[in-house]
């Protein structure tokens, strides 16, 4: 018997179902690290109708998607994959966006709306995220693209722990930011620095979703 949508985890849809994770950014439910929660669940906590979440699940799984399916695809291509497109780019993105923030706090620090602290605190998740990547790029996916995942169990729990300690940043990367809520008359720096923060927040979900719900349980 099929499990319905609503009982099914937001990381087995969001393996399973192609354009599954814009549905669930869209609607702010995590996918990545509380991807062991079912939709049901997911949907209550957020105050979402999980029945109208399903129903749009089953018309996205109805249409073509351009989307790759990362299931099909095999473990040197899915890790090739995350070290192109999130890996060097993360290291990219919070050189950048620790510099903005920076600047905004620089000119802006009085206003309430200001994220006061953000600067720093983005420049700690960025030698955090560099560590963990680090250790993934020397020592996890090696061993995994040898062949050695029944040897890799441990490394793996590391990774997923340190992956729990990332989706608590992204919450307070949004407390810091007001929700990424910008003030009225915002300068073009602010805008900027949101903009960017909302594509390493949907970004990172993402990354970790690819390695907590697909590449780690092929081992």
């Amino acid at each position: 018997m099929t499990t319905p949508l609503v009982e099914q985890t937001l990381g087995q849809l969001a393996s399973q179902i192609p354009g599954a994770t814009r549905l669930f950014r869209d609607h702010r439910l995590d996918f990545c690290c509380g991807g062991d929660q079912s939709l049901r669940h997911a949907a209550s906590v957020r105050g979402l109708d999980a029945e109208q979440l399903a129903e749009r699940l089953a018309e996205i799984s109805r249409q073509p998607s351009q989307d790759t399916d990362w299931n099909q695809q095999p473990t040197a291509a899915l890790i090739a994959h995350i070290l192109t497109r999130y890996h060097a780019r993360h290291r990219q993105q919070l050189e950048e966006l620790t510099r903005l923030a920076d600047r905004v706090e620089q000119v802006h620090g009085a206003n309430p709306a200001c994220p006061r602290g953000l600067g720093d605190f983005l420049a700690v998740l960025g030698e955090e995220l560099d560590n963990h990547m680090q250790k993934e790029e020397q020592v996890l996916f090696p061993m995994l693209e040898q062949g050695y995942g029944a040897m890799a169990d441990g490394p793996i729990s590391v990774m997923r722990y340190e992956h729990d300690q990332h989706g608590d940043a992204l919450e307070r990367l949004l407390e810091l930011s007001h929700g990424l809520q910008l003030p009225e008359h915002a300068c073009n720096t602010w805008r900027a620095l949101y903009r960017g923060l909302e594509e390493l927040h949907d970004d990172l979900m993402q990354h970790i979703h690819l390695e907590n719900n697909i590449l780690f349980l092929r081992q």
